[in-house]
């Protein structure tokens, strides 16, 4: 294990120990707190949102300079003096990189916060809300259910699987639906992902969290962006709502740092595009535009026929389209 690894374990360890004494507390004790230094006074309530944007801020540059030290440290382990400056020159560049990052996911957080409100996030979800079938029209779910994608990329050609398994298990004490969602890059696995959903009373689809692992040449690369609600901190979001909204926003996803994919409905009856399985060629279908602070000025819109389900996504920047060649049941 690396020193890098090992270090963002120890800190892992450290915030599940914060979150675990932070329980033992009830919740109007923590909130009757005195105000803390990250809330703003100028403001009616706490801005938490922008507290949190602020801390995270912080972190990423602590860890771009925790970075930048140990990159230091190898480099006065280089005996060739020229190689040794050169390792030293690409460090701080290294850290200028980062910095700049670093700013420019605030200042997209930032923008999330503005749009969404200055609040805390913490759904609260209780488990007699929620139903054992996922039929919302813009994300029918049934057992055995399948859908089948196609993407031409300039890396070649991209497929992509999704089926609902047989297994089931508990999150928050919710039962939720396991979807298997493989990529494959001219017949090569490069993504293998469990997801987990749920649906409410209300008809909305709760995103509970992932397992995705990514493969280079046949091995595990790494298991980045995986997440599950109520450890480390991280809590549900919303795959789809039940009757979205032109306009509405809402967060699909929250695990700080790692996951943090948010939603835009542009339309309900969206004709910019041809759309496969369209009723009738002509029926109304849902557009998202999907992003996160993560990855700013990344953008994709997703398209969703009622009945069918996820059935089109296009990259504005490149017009690669990722489209829904076969589902079932029918």
């Amino acid at each position: 294990m690396s020193i890098g690894k090992t270090w963002r374990g120890q800190r892992a360890a450290l915030l599940a120990a914060a979150l675990a004494q932070m329980a033992l507390f009830p919740a109007d004790v923590r909130a009757s707190g005195e105000q803390r230094s990250w809330e703003d006074p100028e403001r009616r309530g706490p801005d938490i949102c922008g507290g949190t944007t602020r801390l995270l801020f912080e972190a990423c540059e602590l860890d771009s300079r925790d970075d930048e030290r140990v990159s230091f440290a190898i480099c006065r382990n280089v005996s060739e003096r020229q190689e040794a400056e050169a390792c030293l020159l690409a460090a701080r560049e290294a850290r200028r990189e980062a910095f700049a990052t670093c700013r420019a996911v605030r200042n997209a957080r930032g923008e999330v916060c503005e749009a969404l409100g200055r609040g805390a996030y913490d759904p609260v979800l209780d488990p007699a809300n929620f139903v054992s079938r996922i039929d919302n029209p813009y994300a029918p779910f049934p057992p055995g259910a399948f859908r089948e994608y196609e993407k031409k990329t300039a890396a070649g050609l991209e497929r992509i699987r999704i089926e609902v398994l047989p297994e089931t298990r508990e999150i928050l004490g919710v039962e939720v639906t396991t979807l298997r969602d493989t990529v494959t890059l001219d017949g090569v696995l490069v993504e293998d992902t469990l997801d987990w959903l749920a649906q409410d009373v209300h008809g909305n689809v709760w995103y509970f969290g992932e397992i995705s692992q990514s493969f280079d040449e046949g091995l595990l690369a790494n298991l980045d962006g995986s997440f599950e609600a109520g450890k480390g901190g991280a809590k549900a979001g919303f795959w789809i709502k039940a009757a979205p909204k032109v306009g509405e926003l809402y967060r699909q996803e929250w695990a700080l740092g790692n996951a943090e994919d948010v939603v835009e409905v542009v339309s309900v009856d969206a004709r910019d595009t041809d759309v496969p399985f369209r009723e009738n060629g002509s029926g109304p279908v849902l557009k998202t535009r999907d992003f996160t602070p993560l990855s700013p000025g990344i953008v994709e819109y997703k398209y969703y026929v009622p009945g069918v389900g996820f059935a089109l996504e296009v990259d504005p920047e490149t017009g690669e389209r990722l489209e829904l060649i076969d589902y079932g049941p029918r």
